[in-house]
């Protein structure tokens, strides 16, 4: 280190596995973060509990994970956290056991969630109660993140479904499950992965967030630059241990303009309606009135970022 030179401020940024994470391995391998000074540690979340009070008691300064989250605690742990950027639709596909021929027939059976009342789960219960099933028509066990739920339906045939996303639906497809449709087609727009933190850290650290967010920007464009395609797809494969064409059909849905990586981050605000609509219908919140996206997040640190990239 040069004389009068200071040590890279360290962020512990936890998220879950999954191709969401490829801005994120861009920013930190192509030098994004250490160019705004910020040297950052990307620890694997096992189950959305673990990420929640990871956050609340400090362990993280920052996750990645589906915007139900953030509302989750901000609601039920009164946890005020902050929405600052976001990211993707989930990629989520709804799976089932080869002997399910209709969802209809999971009435009796089992199905697997992560945490059973938040973000994806919302989601396999809005798809069943369209098919006609009510909370306390199925068993719901909680198995934890999407690599959880995807071995937990290989080994045992009593899980009956799971929504799983990437690379876990294209491994899904290959052991065999039947896949019953996407979730965004099921259910219409969805904002799940984005950026949040404590409110009280975000105001305490703003300049820090619009470096982090700057960076973050950074690495999804070059993610999304055609030129970066092979390289990007080998960091896939390094990142989530995939071999060379599953990480390749993953970039592709990712990178695609209409259903992957939203430019630059940008909230979906009608998908992020959408997730708060599923919690006033599924989990009976606010008196089934879902209030405005603005209660959950603050975009002044992205635009903060933006102007200056």
């Amino acid at each position: 280190m040069m004389p009068g030179q200071s040590l890279p401020l360290r962020l512990n940024v936890m998220l879950f596995q999954g191709v969401q994470n490829l801005p994120l391995y861009a920013a930190q391998q192509k030098g994004f973060f250490a160019g705004r000074g910020l040297e950052v540690d990307l620890p694997v979340a096992p189950n959305s509990e673990e990420l929640r009070n990871g956050l609340a008691e400090g362990r993280y300064q920052i996750v990645h994970t589906s915007v139900d989250n953030a509302v989750a605690m901000t609601e039920q742990s009164k946890v005020d956290t902050v929405v600052f950027i976001g990211g993707d639709n989930g990629f989520n596909h709804l799976f089932v056991q080869p002997d399910v021929e209709s969802l209809a027939e999971l009435r009796g059976k089992t199905v697997v969630v992560d945490a059973p009342d938040t973000a994806f789960a919302l989601i396999l219960y809005k798809v069943l109660k369209n098919h006609g099933l009510n909370r306390g028509d199925y068993t719901v066990k909680s198995l934890g993140a999407t690599r959880f739920r995807l071995e937990g339906m290989q080994k045992d045939n009593s899980y009956k479904a799971a929504m799983l996303n990437l690379p876990f639906a294209i491994h899904a497809q290959r052991a065999g499950l039947k896949e019953m449709g996407v979730a965004v087609d099921m259910i219409g727009p969805y904002q799940s992965t984005t950026g949040f933190a404590l409110r009280s850290w975000a105001s305490e650290n703003d300049g820090v967030l619009a470096r982090y967010t700057q960076a973050y920007v950074e690495g999804l464009r070059w993610t999304l630059d055609p030129s970066n395609r092979a390289e990007a797809i080998g960091m896939l494969a390094a990142g989530l241990n995939l071999p060379q064409d599953i990480a390749t059909r993953c970039y592709e849905i990712a990178t695609d303009p209409l259903g992957g990586f939203a430019i630059d981050a940008k909230l979906d605000m009608p998908g992020f309606r959408n997730v708060l609509a599923l919690r006033a219908e599924i989990e009976g919140q606010w008196g089934g009135n879902p209030p405005p996206p603005e209660r959950y997040i603050d975009l002044s640190y992205y635009e903060r970022a933006m102007q200056g990239l």
